[in-house]
């Protein structure tokens, strides 16, 4: 069923009373998408959002999604959509709510730095929420063998409609059929992180770097499950550098660390996307939207090849600089706690780290003298606060034993140093200002502070186009407050008069208030949500 604008817009005057539409934008949608959406602007100038499911199932996400967005709002650093009133429709509950601030971005334009920053981060908050909470939404949960065979058993369905190549097919049972692929820590995922569905403000609208993620939309294919599966757009459509840009802010902001085989997971998610859009399709009876999918494999599998090579190259040149970083790293540390790597050793062999270091000095000739009724022994007490950090760089001092690391994910985990003995003028590092192989310092030369957190890799320096997109219909409903609108005024309770009470049912408001985050001035909204539209009368 497909529904006018102007009924959309009587729908949201139902579900919430005082809301007195005076314009109504159509948003544009698929043929397959499962919701119509359209956005009210009404007498108060406050923009909101009416979402109507176009089929039973759909339905009931939106209830389930409803609830998790009522325990969730308050819980993120990111504004979700607070449902305000509910309406009855025959496909379930058509649901409204005031308009998340942003626009969408368009992953495929997202250059490397601060706005790429910015969605790792997001996406970490929302990976690191308790899973409890999902599971009292009533959501489903997946650990890594049921997400594996759940993925299995769509290829089977798809494979027997007869519309997927057979190299296609060869190449994703591959992959689901080893094992050590498929380890990894289940977490709330959000199923449908793609650009159209993050939205971001910008305080310089030619200058993505100053972009700040305000919002994320489309909660409805949320479950606990794998965490590759929001990377699959991302990995699918951005440049190499921007998802380095983005695994970095999320390596760093994530509780557990990221496994090892995420990427080649949202490589095989963003593959399969398509067998999801042909099965969904050919359970509706969208022959048109068949035949797109079906194209869209044949083009894939000519693909194949090629970005199976491209992939090679993306991943050896991650490793190769992930490598690098982490010698400079450790040559660093070793140098400044006057160690230094065997003349005789390859400069590709690996070094024993474990080998027993024979000190070039006598430790108890630098010991300092104790001071009276002191402690023999110094410890962690001992150090002042804030004098040892991750890696021990204190004005350009390292301490014996100390190892500089960053906070990539491919990072091995360094164990913490003893602090028993405090560090002598023969273990401190050459000066900061003449070393140009300790990273800490380098980033104060560029800009940052000096013992803080490398700026992000691949950030830019020069102005970078705001990567957006614009879903927005070009024609705009103004609706003429005495024209009467489907469905009619319930707020007065007459039953008579409530056209669209009598097909759909009971209006059930619900006023729990709107998330923290999401802005009550309309001007501010409308500034950061609002596209280029034109008015008709």
């Amino acid at each position: 069923m497909t529904r006018s604008p102007l009924f959309l817009a009587a729908l949201a005057s139902s579900a919430v009373p005082g809301l007195d539409p005076v314009l109504v934008e159509a948003v544009r949608t698929r043929p397959d998408d499962p919701f119509e959406v359209a956005h009210v602007t009404d007498s108060q100038d406050r923009l909101w959002a009416v979402k109507v499911p176009r089929t039973q199932a759909a339905g009931a996400a939106l209830e389930d999604v409803t609830r998790l967005c009522h325990l969730l709002g308050r819980r993120l650093e990111v504004a979700i959509p607070m449902v305000r009133g509910q309406v009855t429709v025959p496909e379930g509950r058509a649901v409204v709510y005031l308009r998340v601030p942003g626009r969408s971005l368009d992953f495929a334009s997202l250059p490397p730095g601060p706005l790429a920053g910015e969605v790792g981060r997001a996406l970490a908050h929302i990976h690191n929420v308790e899973h409890l909470l999902f599971e009292e939404a009533g959501l489903v949960s997946y650990d890594a063998e049921g997400r594996r065979r759940r993925q299995l058993s769509e290829l089977d369905r798809a494979a027997a409609t007869g519309h997927v190549p057979t190299n296609l097919l060869t190449r994703w049972e591959h992959s689901l059929e080893d094992v050590s692929l498929w380890r990894f820590a289940p977490c709330p995922v959000h199923g449908t992180f793609v650009g159209e569905n993050v939205l971001a403000s910008f305080d310089d609208e030619a200058d993505a770097a100053t972009g700040r993620v305000r919002g994320v939309l489309a909660w409805e294919e949320a479950h606990i499950g794998d965490p590759a599966d929001d990377f699959a757009e991302l990995i699918a459509v951005a440049s190499p550098d921007a998802v380095d840009s983005v695994l970095e802010a999320y390596a760093q902001s994530r509780v557990e660390r990221p496994d090892a085989n995420l990427v080649s997971r949202a490589r095989l998610a963003g593959e399969m996307t398509v067998v999801r859009t042909l099965l969904r399709a050919l359970s509706a009876g969208l022959l048109g939207v068949v035949e797109q999918a079906s194209e869209a494999l044949r083009a894939l599998d000519e693909q194949t090849e090629a970005e199976d090579r491209r992939h090679e190259r993306e991943d050896a040149a991650r490793l190769e600089r992930d490598r690098l970083e982490r010698s400079e790293a450790f040559a660093a540390a070793e140098a400044a706690a006057g160690r230094s790597r065997p003349a005789d050793l390859p400069d590709d062999a690996p070094w024993d780290a474990t080998a027993p270091h024979v000190p070039s000095f006598d430790p108890d000739a630098h010991r300092p003298a104790a001071a009276p009724n002191a402690d023999p022994v110094g410890s962690l007490d001992a150090v002042p606060s804030g004098a040892v950090s991750d890696g021990a760089v204190s004005d350009g001092a390292v301490s014996d034993g100390a190892v500089v690391a960053d906070d990539r994910a491919t990072q091995p985990h360094i164990p913490t140093p003893d602090w028993s003995e405090p560090a002598t003028p023969e273990q401190r590092a050459p000066d900061s200002a003449d070393s140009a192989d300790e990273p800490r310092t380098q980033a104060a030369d560029d800009g940052g502070p000096a013992g803080g957190p490398p700026p992000v890799a691949g950030a830019e320096t020069d102005a970078e186009a705001v990567p957006v997109l614009d879903r927005h219909d070009a024609t705009s409903f103004e609706i003429d407050q005495a024209e009467a609108l489907p469905g009619g005024d319930t707020s007065s309770g007459d039953d008579d008069a409530a056209g669209a009470d009598d097909e759909f049912g009971v209006v059930v408001d619900e006023h729990e208030g709107a998330s923290a985050f999401v802005p009550t001035d309309p001007a501010d909204t409308r500034d950061s949500t609002e596209g280029p539209s034109t008015t008709s009368s």
